[in-house]
């Protein structure tokens, strides 16, 4: 595979603006496509925004009528802002383009990040990103003293978590020892280049996710590696970190097509 090349977009005080990033993005994308440039993944923190995919229903949505941007990507709503970096690799696969596999090979540099801190995770079945796996089912703390057999969030369809308080915050996931996201995964393949990219929680205030129903999931939570690692983690820190990861797994994948059943 070719060369793959990264531009830092701004951090901190420079944190850009995600409509800006993802115009920035549709420019990029289109240069790939026209083979003007490499393959090019874009490296940014944003301000705060939450960016809803085209699977996000209604009820996951902020409650406060907190505005959330409508993207072309796939998945559900997610939260982007400071304390988070976020990647974006726009790379021409071949096709027809195999979605998950380019899924797969984002989550393992990540988790070659992870294990690099001292943070081991995983994926988990049916559930794209990476995760911290949560103590088994019954050595978890009972959630408003109900067993995890009657926990209102697997059971009762009207059962909101957003109006229920720290208990069942998506951000107290942690205390809970449930199953928590390290790094969210949204993508978006269109004329066989791909846009958008990966979410990695490195030290953010994880209470914004407590507004949202994060990727759509109710029954775990979100984390980052300061929380994890009991210590403060910078982006600054894992930026490089990252970009060596992302290279070594992107630049060697062995790229196929996806395979096509044939009657």
């Amino acid at each position: 595979m070719a060369e793959l090349g990264f531009v830092r977009l701004g951090f901190g005080a420079q944190s850009v603006e995600y409509t800006l990033a993802w115009e920035e993005q549709r420019r990029v994308h289109a240069a790939r496509f026209a083979d003007e440039i490499e393959d090019t993944c874009l490296l940014v923190e944003h301000l705060p925004v939450y960016t809803a995919g085209r699977r996000t229903a209604p009820g996951e949505r902020p409650l406060d009528g907190t505005p959330v941007v409508d993207v072309d990507r796939g998945g559900k709503i997610t939260w982007h802002g400071p304390g988070q970096l976020v990647g974006y690799p726009i790379m021409k696969l071949p096709r027809p383009v195999d979605v998950v596999a380019h899924v797969r090979r984002l989550e393992e540099a990540l988790i070659r990040t992870a294990a690099e801190f001292g943070l081991e995770t995983t994926r988990v079945e049916g559930r794209s990103g990476v995760w911290v796996l949560g103590d088994p089912m019954e050595e978890r703390p009972k959630i408003g003293g109900l067993s995890l057999e009657l926990d209102p969030r697997l059971h009762d369809e009207e059962f909101d978590p957003r109006l229920n308080g720290p208990e069942y915050a998506p951000s107290n996931a942690g205390q809970r020892r449930e199953d928590r996201k390290l790094a969210a995964i949204g993508i978006r393949v269109a004329k066989g280049v791909t846009m958008h990219g990966f979410a990695l929680n490195v030290n953010p205030d994880s209470t914004w996710f407590d507004r949202i129903i994060p990727c759509g999931i109710r029954d775990a939570g979100v984390t980052s590696l300061s929380y994890e690692l009991g210590r403060d983690v910078t982006v600054a820190e894992v930026l490089p970190v990252v970009e060596r990861h992302l290279k070594d797994v992107l630049e060697h994948a062995e790229l196929r097509p996806r395979d096509i059943e044939t009657a």
